[in-house]
């Protein structure tokens, strides 16, 4: 499943490069034109990294930075930051605002693809490898092979979507609504009860008699992949 990627920048012609240029390397990216747009996006459908302008109208890169660190469910979300600004007080107030990085303009696409890239790599591996572990779970994506303990687990490619999703994201509560956009895309239309019914499957083919459930149901809020219970 390919990384997703907003990308917040009022100017036109650069959103539309960077999209042309992200997509071509392999992400999905989704175009915000102000901070307002960004927010509401990301409260939709919760991206693998956000790219974002730091001067934007309506409301700035860095405010946006600001309002997602101090909530929960994007406390974690990877930001890189591009600004016309170098100076190094700049670059200092943008890091402390908590962008995980800072791309000063004019820039490379290969730079900056490159800096996407060591972002996601360091904070979320899981995007980035071809095996991917959480606890005893273990998913071979060059094989679509899905283990748990050393036995094969075997999964619908829906199921499968969904347990990779879950575990790129661990610990982190997705509403019904996200998974259907996350799994299913935004132009598929799907009731979100659906995602229940592939939950259920999901659960039945992981979890052997006396395994614990990874899969935690969060009422009125969705579901999380916790190992924790």
């Amino acid at each position: 499943m390919k990384p997703y990627i907003i990308v917040a920048e009022d100017e036109d012609a650069l959103s539309t490069l960077l999209q042309y240029n992200l997509e071509k390397e392999g992400y999905e990216v989704g175009i915000a034109a102000d901070g307002d747009e960004a927010l509401v996006m990301i409260e939709e459908r919760l991206p693998d990294l956000l790219v974002c302008d730091w001067m934007m109208p309506k409301v700035s890169g860095i405010e946006v930075t600001r309002r997602l660190r101090a909530q929960s469910e994007t406390r974690n979300l990877p930001i890189v930051m591009l600004t016309a600004r170098s100076e190094e007080t700049d670059r200092i107030r943008g890091l402390d605002t908590g962008a995980d990085d800072y791309v000063v303009k004019p820039f490379s696409m290969v730079e900056l693809v490159a800096r996407i890239r060591a972002v996601l790599r360091r904070i979320r591996p899981g995007l980035s490898e071809d095996r991917v572990t959480f606890g005893e779970i273990v998913i071979d994506r060059l094989s679509h092979r899905v283990q748990r303990s050393g036995r094969d687990v075997h999964l619908g490619p829906t199921e499968y979507k969904l347990l990779d999703y879950l575990m790129q994201h661990p610990k982190r509560v997705f509403s019904r609504e996200q998974l259907l956009d996350a799994v299913w895309g935004n132009d598929v239309y799907v009731e979100a009860r659906t995602v229940d019914v592939h939950i259920g499957r999901l659960r039945k083919a992981i979890n052997n008699d006396n395994e614990f459930d990874p899969i935690r149901t969060v009422r009125s809020a969705g579901y999380s992949l916790d190992m924790q219970g």
